[in-house]
């Protein structure tokens, strides 16, 4: 808040914001993105404890940087690539929220990415959607299209990302804000803290599997799709990932 008050009377005063919008920051400062970055976190600690390979080689590498530079910065952090692999994987794969709704403010027409057939068995190329009408974004769905991804689109693979994005995602043209997927949205109304929220889970990462190693419970873990996913034990509704946590 105290960055933002000495920013916000830095600025031009056509560009200053009043003390009521500084102050309605707050909120978002300190409620957003908490629940949804725990989500990934825990789908990114699950998934580790069901590849113990790939747990080890991301270790192998943050110890390696760690080594050679002790405490990493931002940037230090964002060469770490198997790291990144990781995050994006699972982001793609699991975004936390997979659907949100968007209402049209004014008539517009949607152009489609591929054409979709008709009942009259025409090809239909665009949709247009009326004022007011209130439109479901399926975030997995196109995260997951394996006209983009692959026929192994639904397989948790970070190795995808050490190579260049084959052409049909980086061709894609995805609206999306991050890495030609539509996790944290697109336009005005994406997530405003999408950098800093793969920042919290690459720091965490690296501080918690420098030290611990993850494995699965006896627990049978399910992942309740709403909202936004959750893990819980089965037969309970409680949020939840019971791991064993084992110190190096």
């Amino acid at each position: 808040m105290d960055i933002n008050l000495k920013a916000n009377s830095a600025a031009a005063e056509e560009d200053r914001l009043i003390d009521t919008e500084v102050i309605n920051q707050v909120t978002t400062l300190v409620f957003a993105a908490t629940d949804t970055t725990s989500s990934a976190l825990s789908r990114i600690f699950y998934l580790l404890s069901l590849q113990p390979e790939a747990q080890d080689r991301l270790r192998d590498e943050i110890c390696a940087a760690r080594t050679q530079d002790g405490d990493l910065d931002y940037k230090q952090l964002d060469r770490l690539q198997y790291l990144d692999a990781v995050v994006r994987e699972t982001l793609r794969l699991y975004a936390p929220v997979p659907f949100v709704e968007r209402t049209a403010r004014k008539d517009t027409v949607l152009p489609l990415s591929q054409p979709i057939v008709g009942i009259d068995g025409t090809d239909i190329h665009e949709i247009t959607v009326p004022k007011g009408t209130t439109v479901t974004v399926a975030i997995m769905r196109a995260n997951r299209d394996p006209e983009i991804w692959g026929n192994d689109a639904q397989e948790w693979i970070p190795e995808r990302w050490l190579d260049s994005a084959p052409d049909k995602v980086a061709n894609a043209h995805f609206p999306g804000v991050y890495s030609n997927m539509m996790t944290f949205l697109g336009g005005s109304r994406a997530c405003i803290g999408f950098k800093f929220s793969q920042l919290e889970m690459k720091v965490l990462l690296c501080v918690l599997l420098e030290s611990f190693a993850f494995s699965l419970s006896d627990k049978d873990i399910i992942w309740n799709l709403g909202v936004m996913v959750t893990p819980s034990v089965n037969g309970s509704v409680k949020p939840q990932l019971p791991l064993i946590v084992s110190k190096i």
